[in-house]
C-alpha cells in the first residue's frame, strides 16, 4: 500500500549539460532548476530543449533538490559547433570546444572538407546520436591552426554565433551621415560649443559615450553635466541600423578584438565625442546640494564640442598633484578636474550611508604581443579618477529612470532583485567562520546589510573571497520594462542611459526621451510592447556577451600560464569542491589543485557547510580564504583549464 499518491508534473526548459554527464534543466521565467542524474539525461545535449517529469510532491519539499528525468527532447539546441579536427584517414572526429556538449562529432571522409588534422573546425550536425551511436556531422568551415595567431577569438566568434560583419545595408545607412554634424538639425538644441567639457576614459578606448562638466553655483550647490552621445538621432527607429543594433544588443570586448553594436562609421566616428569637433548629445544638468542630493535636473538635446580627451591616468596624476609635466600641460583646467574629485568625493560617501555595494573583485588587464598572445597578466588598477566617471554616470542614470518613471513613460530599466534568504543563509554559514554575518531575513533584506560586511572585511586577507561570495549570492541585474529598483546600488530608480554606441536599452530610451512629447497614447502603448520585448532580448545578448569575454580571459589566462609551468606562486583559496580546491593568485589567475596534487597521501573529506576540505586521518583543514603556495603543473588553452600543486601552507586566517 502506498502512503502517498505520486505526482507528476512536466515540464519545458533547456538542458545544461555537466562534464560528468548530469545534468539541470533551466525553467523559463523561473529562477529553478531540475537536477537530472546521469541515468536520466536520455540522449539530451548542451542547450537542448528539453520536456522534463518531475515529482511535483518534491517541488512542494524546500529542502529536496527538485529532480527529474527527461522524457522528451522537443528541440536540439546547437546546429554548428566549435572543435578540433582529428583525421583517422578514412573518417574523423570533432572534439567540441564545448566540453559540456558531451559527446565528439563523427565525420566521415566526404565530409572533411579543407580541413587536415588538428585543424580548428566549424562543424555541421547532420544527424543526432540515437541507439548510442555519437552524432554525425559535416565540416562547414576551417579556422586554421590550432596555435595560428587570432585563431583562438575567431573560434570564440563562431562558437557563440556572434554577427561580426556588419551587412552592406548597414554600412551604407551609417556611410550616408557623412563624417560630420549636419548643423540643419542643431535646431531646438543648446548650444554648449563654448563650454569646458572634458571625456575621461581609459588610453585605448576608442568609442567615446560619455563626456562631463561640474560647476559651483552661487549658492553653494554643484551643477553636474553629463553628455551622452545622441546616437539616436542617426540610428532611426525601424531601420536597417536600429534592427541589426537590436540582434547584437551590445558591443562585445574580447581583448585585443571587439565586436560593435554599430558600425564603425558611428562608434568610432559621428557618434564618438571625439575632441575638438561639434558632436550632438543628449544631456542631463543636476544641481547637486552638499549632501549629494539631486535637488533639480533637465534632459534636453544639444550640440558640444568636447575641449580635451583626457585619460583616467592623466586625470589621477593631475589629481595627485606629482607629475610636473602633466600638471604643465593641464595648468589652466586643475581647478576644474579638483571641483570634480570635490563633486564625486561627497556622491560616494552618500552612496555609501544608503548601502552602495562596494565590491571589491579586481578584474584582469591582459598584454597581448602583436600576434594577440597573452604575454602579461595583472590586475586592472582603477584609480579616483575612475571613481569620478563612476560616480556622475550612476548620479546620470539614477537621475534620468526617476524622472521618467513619474512621467509614466514606457521605458527600459535596469532591475537587481533582492537576494534569496536561502542564499544568504548559506552565506552566512561560511561567514560564521570568519567572524561575519549578514543581518537580514525574509522580510528585511537591506543592501545595507551586505556593504557593513564588505567594509568589515577591507585590507583583511579574506577580502577578496568574501566580496566574491557575496557576488555570487547576489542575483544577475537585468533589463526590465518595469522599474523594480538596484539592490546592488541601493538605489529605487536605475536605467542604462549613459552608453548608447555600445548598448541597446540605453539607445532605445534615447529614443524615447526625445519622441515623450509627442508621443500619443496609441503610440505608447506601441513602444511599451517594444520595451518589453527589447528588454528581455537585451538580457540574453548581454548574457551571451559576458559568457564570451570570460572565455576570452579563460583562453589567455591560459595561454600565459603554459610558459609557467614549473613556477611558484603563493596563492588564496578562493573555492573548494568534492575534488580540490581552487587558488586564487595576486595576478587573478585560478587554477584547480586536485586531491592527488595535494601532496598528501590521505584521503580528504569535503565539508560543503564550511566551504573546507578536512583530512581525514591528520584532520589537516583547508578552507576558503587560506593563503597557501602552489607551484604549476599544467595549463591548456585549448581546454581552459589552469592546474596547480600544493607546495605547503603558508599561513593561516
Amino acid at each position: 500500500m502506498k502512503n502517498k499518491k505520486e505526482k507528476k508534473e512536466h515540464i519545458i526548459g533547456t538542458f545544461k549539460a555537466n562534464e560528468k554527464k548530469f545534468g539541470f534543466v533551466k525553467i523559463e521565467n523561473s529562477e529553478e532548476e531540475v537536477f537530472i542524474s546521469k541515468q536520466f539525461v536520455n540522449g539530451a545535449l548542451n542547450e537542448d530543449i528539453v520536456e522534463v517529469e518531475i515529482d511535483s510532491n518534491n517541488v512542494k519539499d524546500s529542502r529536496k533538490r527538485i529532480e527529474g528525468k527527461i522524457v522528451k527532447i522537443v528541440r536540439r539546441g546547437k546546429q554548428t559547433l566549435v572543435g578540433i579536427f582529428q583525421n583517422n584517414k578514412n573518417f574523423g572526429f570533432v572534439i567540441p570546444d564545448d566540453k559540456k556538449y558531451g559527446t565528439d562529432i563523427f565525420i566521415s571522409k566526404k565530409h572533411f572538407g579543407k580541413a587536415r588534422n588538428n585543424h580548428k573546425v566549424k562543424v555541421r550536425i547532420i544527424k543526432y546520436p540515437e541507439n548510442g551511436r555519437k552524432p554525425e556531422g559535416e565540416i562547414v568551415e576551417v579556422l586554421g591552426g590550432v596555435n595560428e595567431a587570432g585563431v583562438d577569438m575567431l573560434s570564440l566568434i563562431r562558437e557563440y554565433e556572434l554577427p561580426s560583419v556588419f551587412p552592406e545595408k548597414v554600412v551604407l545607412e551609417a556611410k550616408e551621415y557623412g563624417t560630420k554634424i549636419d548643423k540643419r538639425s542643431m535646431k531646438n538644441r543648446k548650444d554648449l560649443r563654448d563650454e569646458f567639457i572634458v571625456t575621461i576614459d581609459g588610453e585605448d578606448a576608442k568609442d567615446l559615450d560619455d563626456a562631463v562638466s561640474v560647476k559651483k553655483l552661487q549658492n553653494g550647490n554643484y551643477e553636474l553635466n553629463v553628455h551622452i552621445a545622441d546616437v539616436s538621432h542617426y540610428v532611426k527607429d525601424r531601420t536597417s541600423l536600429d534592427r541589426e543594433a537590436r540582434i547584437r544588443g551590445t558591443s562585445i570586448y574580447m581583448l585585443g578584438r571587439v565586436i560593435p553594436m554599430l558600425p564603425r562609421e558611428l562608434s568610432n566616428g559621428l557618434c564618438s565625442l571625439n575632441v575638438g569637433v561639434d558632436r550632438y548629445t543628449l544631456s542631463c544638468t543636476m544641481e547637486i546640494d552638499k549632501e549629494g542630493n539631486v535637488v533639480s535636473s533637465n534632459v534636453y538635446k544639444a550640440v558640444i564640442n568636447v575641449s580635451e580627451r583626457m585619460s583616467y591616468n592623466d586625470v589621477q596624476a593631475i589629481l595627485d598633484g606629482n607629475d610636473e609635466k602633466i600638471l604643465k600641460r593641464y595648468e589652466k583646467y586643475i581647478s576644474e578636474f579638483k571641483l570634480m574629485e570635490e563633486l564625486a568625493l561627497i556622491l560616494r560617501e552618500k552612496r555609501i550611508k544608503q548601502g552602495y555595494l562596494n565590491l571589491d573583485v579586481p578584474e584582469s588587464k591582459i598584454e597581448l604581443d602583436i600576434n594577440g598572445r597573452a604575454i602579461d597578466v595583472h590586475k586592472y588598477e582603477t584609480t579616483f579618477a575612475n571613481e569620478i566617471i563612476e560616480q556622475f554616470m550612476l548620479t546620470a542614470n539614477e537621475t534620468v529612470a526617476e524622472r521618467f518613471y513619474w512621467l509614466e513613460v514606457p521605458f527600459i530599466y535596469r532591475v537587481h532583485e533582492e537576494p534569496d534568504i536561502e542564499k544568504i543563509k548559506e552565506l552566512n554559514k561560511f561567514l560564521f567562520n570568519l567572524g561575519y554575518r549578514i543581518h537580514a531575513n525574509k522580510d528585511n533584506i537591506h543592501p545595507s546589510a551586505f556593504a557593513k560586511v564588505l567594509e568589515e572585511v577591507k585590507g583583511k586577507p579574506e577580502e577578496r573571497v568574501v566580496s566574491n561570495l557575496i557576488l555570487r549570492t547576489l542575483k544577475v541585474a537585468k533589463y526590465e520594462s518595469e522599474n523594480r529598483g538596484h539592490f546592488g546600488i541601493a538605489s529605487k530608480y536605475y536605467c542604462h542611459f549613459t552608453s548608447p554606441i555600445r548598448r541597446y536599452p540605453d539607445l532605445f530610451i534615447h529614443r524615447v526621451i526625445s519622441e515623450y512629447f509627442n508621443m500619443t497614447e496609441k503610440e505608447k502603448e506601441r513602444i511599451e510592447s517594444k520595451a518589453t520585448k527589447y528588454a528581455e532580448n537585451s538580457s540574453e545578448r548581454e548574457r551571451i556577451a559576458q559568457k564570451v569575454e570570460r572565455e576570452a580571459i579563460s583562453i589567455k589566462k591560459a595561454e600565459y600560464m603554459e610558459s609557467k609551468i614549473g613556477e611558484e606562486y603563493d596563492g588564496i583559496i578562493s573555492s573548494v569542491t568534492g575534488f580540490g580546491m581552487f587558488v586564487e593568485l595576486e595576478n587573478t589567475v585560478e587554477g584547480l589543485v586536485r586531491f592527488e596534487n595535494m601532496k598528501s597521501n590521505e584521503y580528504f573529506i569535503f565539508d560543503e557547510a564550511n566551504k573546507q576540505l578536512i583530512g581525514e586521518v591528520t584532520r589537516k583543514v583547508y578552507k576558503i580564504g587560506d593563503s597557501i603556495r602552489i607551484r604549476v603543473v599544467d595549463a591548456s588553452k585549448e581546454t581552459r583549464t589552469i592546474s596547480f600543486e600544493l607546495i605547503e601552507e603558508k599561513s593561516k586566517n
